[in-house]
C-alpha cells in the first residue's frame, strides 16, 4: 500500500495529457463500470441481469481496482448492509475516521481469507468456477496489462494508469465507507449513520 502511494506521487511529477487522459478512461471502466456497476449493482444487489460474459466482464473490470476478487468485496458489502454502523460493520466510522477509511484494510480481519463468511454472504457467486478463481487470482489480469503497459507505453504511463489510477480508486471507493456516514445532511431518518454530501 505504501509503494502504491509512493509512486502515484512520483507520477503527479511526471504529467503529460496522454497519460491524464489514459488515466481518466481506465478510471472509468475500472471503478464506474467495474466497481459501480460490476461489482456493486449487479453482483451484491443484483439490480439487474444481463448475459454471463458481460457480467464476467465487469467482474474483470472490478477487479482492476485492487480492491480485492469478487467474492471478498460483495461478501464484505453485504456484511456491510446487513450490520450498517453497527457491530458487526466492517469500516463503520463509529470506530474513527481512519478505521472506516483504510484503517479496516490494513488492520481489520481479512474476510478473503475467510471461506465461512464468503459463503454465508455470497453463495450465489461461490459456487462459479470463475468468480472462484478471479477471487484467488484477482491481482493477475492486472499484473499482466500492468506489465504490457510498462513494455509498450513505458513506466510513467504504468505509474498513471496503474498506480496513480489505483490509489485515487482506493480513496474515492474508501470515501463512501468515511465521509459518506460522517458528513452530510440526512433528508431521511435511517438506521445507519449514511449521508449526503455535495461534493
Amino acid at each position: 500500500m505504501a509503494s502504491l502511494h509512493v509512486i502515484a506521487i512520483w507520477a503527479l511529477f511526471h504529467f503529460t495529457w496522454s497519460r491524464l487522459l489514459a488515466l481518466v478512461a481506465v478510471h472509468w471502466i475500472v471503478v464506474g463500470l467495474g466497481i459501480s456497476l460490476g461489482y456493486h449493482r449487479l453482483l451484491t444487489h443484483r439490480g439487474f441481469k444481463t448475459s454471463k460474459p458481460v457480467e464476467y466482464f465487469l467482474a474483470l473490470c472490478g477487479s482492476f481496482a485492487l480492491e480485492g476478487g469478487p467474492i471478498f468485496w460483495v461478501a464484505t458489502h453485504r456484511v456491510h448492509h446487513q450490520h450498517s454502523d453497527k457491530d458487526g460493520d466492517p469500516h463503520t466510522p463509529r470506530e474513527g475516521g481512519f478505521w472506516a477509511h483504510m484503517g479496516w484494510v490494513l488492520f481489520g480481519s481479512r474476510l478473503h481469507n475467510q471461506d465461512p463468511v464468503a459463503s454465508k454472504y455470497a453463495p450465489d457467486l461461490g459456487v462459479d468456477p470463475f468468480y472462484r478463481w478471479l477471487t484467488k487470482w484477482h491481482w493477475v489480469p492486472m499484473t499482466v496489462v500492468g506489465l504490457l503497459t510498462i513494455w509498450f507505453a513505458g513506466w510513467g504511463m504504468a505509474a498513471w494508469v496503474m498506480c496513480l489510477r489505483i490509489v485515487l480508486g482506493l480513496h474515492f471507493t474508501w470515501l463512501v465507507n468515511s465521509a459518506t456516514h460522517m458528513w452530510g445532511s440526512r433528508r431521511f431518518e435511517t438506521r445507519d449513520d449514511s449521508r449526503n454530501s455535495w461534493w
